[in-house]
């Protein structure tokens, strides 16, 4: 979604940019050439591979005009001055190349190793998670991460097939859910649910996103601008609460809002558009993948 993000963003000569998911630079790129000749763009990606590619091809345009860190977007407040962006992306989930290496292990496509780490300097991985936790942490990571209603029946079996032979590569895991759940002509892998739960907890990847949209609002300048690319419900769901939440001229205690006992304050964000922006049929034809895109944007009061 490259022009939805630069419609929104609106890049401008001397304007600073953070891109907290740089993958392979392409939105970075796009941004930087929309503010050139003076625009800078802080950057950062839990990937070294996405790093190192995104630094070697920043570095054949727009020398001394970015700067990139490896970590978390979650941290970005931790570096990137408060109130100094006019603009903040998050294109959140896995990158095709991360689902391209099967080294990787994030795709039942190719059998690769059970990993599914964004970092790999991190030592949990989804092989720990499905050989170590019990039949009833991993089918609430199941339901909760994935929407799996056959979240408890794929957890016992894999405790069950685990005492027999340890979960180390993908094509393990996923030949054992389409035994449980055959396709029966569904186009949809039954193992995609899984996959995807898998990976949102090894990479803590909601609790990052919650903290990373706190963060995005203390490096946004008044009138700044963040966009967000959600890829599933839940990661929506997420962003579309906390912006009801910013864009509230009032505050209430508790988990219940009452309006009698609300409290009057002035909003942090408000909606650039109510409605998520899709990406086009053009985009679709040439990236299937982005089908499921969604992109929000708020902006800074």
């Amino acid at each position: 979604m490259a022009a939805e993000v630069l419609a929104a963003l609106e890049p401008r000569p001397g304007g600073h940019y953070a891109d907290g998911t740089l993958g392979g630079a392409g939105h970075a790129g796009l941004i930087l050439a929309a503010s050139s000749p003076t625009g800078w763009l802080s950057g950062c990606d839990r990937d070294g591979i996405a790093i190192e590619t995104a630094q070697a091809r920043l570095a054949e345009k727009f020398v001394g005009r970015f700067e990139l860190r490896r970590g978390n977007f979650a941290e970005l407040a931790d570096w990137v001055p408060a109130g100094s962006c006019d603009g903040v992306l998050l294109d959140l989930g896995v990158s095709s190349p991360q689902l391209d290496i099967a080294e990787r292990g994030f795709s039942f496509m190719q059998d690769g190793p059970l990993d599914m780490r964004m970092d790999a300097r991190q030592s949990l991985t989804a092989a720990e998670l499905v050989n170590g936790e019990e039949a009833e942490t991993l089918a609430k990571i199941f339901w909760e991460f994935g929407d799996e209603r056959d979240s408890r029946r794929f957890a016992k079996a894999i405790v069950h097939d685990r005492a027999l032979r340890k979960f180390e590569t993908t094509k393990q895991l996923a030949d054992l859910i389409e035994r449980l759940a055959p396709r029966h002509g569904k186009k949809a892998h039954p193992a995609t649910k899984v996959f995807q739960a898998l990976r949102l907890a090894v990479n803590d990847e909601i609790g990052s996103l919650k903290r990373g949209l706190a963060a995005a609002v203390k490096i946004l300048k008044p009138g700044g601008r963040l966009a967000v690319i959600t890829f599933h419900s839940l990661e929506d769901r997420v962003v579309k609460e906390f912006g009801r939440e910013k864009t509230r001229d009032y505050a209430f205690s508790g988990e219940v809002d009452v309006p009698e006992l609300r409290m009057p304050r002035v909003p942090e964000l408000q909606w650039v558009s109510r409605k998520a922006m899709l990406p086009g049929e053009i985009e679709l034809k040439a990236n299937p993948r982005s089908r499921s895109a969604q992109l929000r944007v708020l902006e800074k009061i």
